[in-house]
């Protein structure tokens, strides 16, 4: 590890700016639709919009175990600098798209380029940060998303004052430059291998070992099922504020997705520190604080569902931010309490990738939801089965040290 002390915390900050281009970019669409489908009319039909939002995710969790294999076989720091300058020449390229068949295989092309990011990141950070830390680093990190899907909601805004085209191409430059900036600033640190060297591993090795692992099959569950809401909230929370509140989406964008990213930065930032102090002091303090962030996004689901006033559903969105914040600071931390750190980036690929694939599902469903006019019943339902996990969790989960490491 670089031997000064700062320098981990230099890693989360620079990583933070990755984390905000990687949902600014995917995010700028679900506020744009307006403005782009005076263009390309095919987006004038919710289904066809929650088909051009699915795609990627498709995409992604598809490729999110494999991203996770080549992260811990290879050179964290050029797979997330090649993985950035990629999905931003992908935003730069769709400043130029014309029709609806080249807006979908551009959304694919990203999905491809952005999954390798999120395990290389994450298991970077998990490496760089030991058990003191480790929570907060993941949180802070967490926070890069929360401002880049925040900033998505001002697509609408800048597309209003210059056009959809030029905000596609304004983004992607400021991606392909920071690409750069990585090259010479970031590192890659990988702790003391616990495997012996004369010991072969081939790149699914990994991926047997997981499998084997039952509370990684738990955790998987645990991953998938908040990424229902949570997918939904980052796709369609625009246009239920829109159409619960009867308000044009250039104001709902920035009102729903700032009022989420916020509550989220403090949700991370609480989160965060709360699990690094109660870890120390019982085993399943991480779990028991993800439990408890979880528990709060169940009234706020209901809320948002049935909510038509601009302070109830204001309050369900700050609820639900901030419990997604405290869930999502703690995933990589309490993965690290069952998984080997030399397996930890594959680990992550396979729950992005259930995580996704449940993200992609909602996704599109709710595009149908949307058609029939029950946006916010189906909000309202996803509380409960969000509930369910929750009790699962905290009854199947079962950790023995706050840092595995394999005989």
């Amino acid at each position: 590890m670089n031997r000064k002390k700062y320098y981990p915390w230099l890693v989360v900050a620079l990583l933070w700016v990755v984390a905000l281009l990687n949902y600014l970019d995917r995010q700028m669409l679900a506020t744009m639709k307006p403005a782009m489908q005076v263009d390309i009319t095919e987006l004038k039909l919710a289904t066809n919009f929650g088909h051009l939002m699915a795609v990627f995710l498709w995409i992604y969790g598809i490729m999110s175990p494999l991203a996770g294999m080549i992260a811990d076989k290879t050179n964290r720091k050029w797979l997330i600098v090649g993985s950035l300058f990629v999905w931003s020449g992908v935003t730069f390229g769709m400043g130029y798209a014309s029709t609806y068949h080249q807006l979908y295989v551009l959304r694919a092309i990203m999905g491809v380029s952005e999954a390798l990011y999120i395990p290389a990141g994450l298991s970077l950070i998990a490496d760089y940060h030991q058990k003191r830390t480790r929570s907060l680093a993941v949180g802070l990190h967490m926070t890069g998303l929360y401002f880049g899907q925040a900033l998505g909601g001002f697509g609408a805004t800048i597309a209003s004052n210059t056009s959809w085209q030029a905000t596609f191409h304004t983004f992607g430059y400021i991606g392909m430059a920071y690409a750069l900036v990585l090259v010479w600033l970031l590192k890659e640190y990988r702790p003391t291998a616990t495997t012996p060297p004369t010991v072969t591993r081939t790149p699914f090795s990994g991926l047997s070992v997981l499998l084997r692992n039952g509370s990684f099959w738990m955790i998987l569950l645990y991953f998938a099922i908040p990424s229902l809401p949570g997918w939904a909230t980052k796709n369609w929370l625009p246009t239920l504020f829109s159409n619960n509140l009867n308000i044009p989406m250039a104001a709902a964008g920035p009102l729903s997705t700032i009022t989420i990213a916020g509550s989220s930065f403090v949700g991370v930032i609480f989160g965060g520190m709360l699990s690094d102090a109660w870890v120390n002091k019982h085993i399943k303090g991480r779990i028991y604080c993800s439990a408890i962030g979880l528990g709060l996004t169940v009234p706020a689901l209901l809320l948002l569902g049935f909510g038509n006033s601009l302070l109830f559903v204001l309050l369900a969105a700050l609820g639900f931010g901030l419990g997604f914040g405290m869930f999502d600071a703690n995933n990589m931390p309490i993965l690290c309490q069952f998984v080997d750190t030399k397996h930890r980036a594959t680990a992550y690929g396979l729950m992005n990738m259930v995580g996704v694939f449940s993200g992609a599902f909602i996704t599109d469903l709710l595009g149908r939801f949307v058609d029939s006019g029950h946006l916010g019943r189906a909000f309202a339902v996803l509380a409960f089965i969000v509930l369910a996990v929750v009790l699962l969790q905290l009854s199947l989960l079962k950790p023995t040290t706050n840092d595995f490491q394999e005989e």
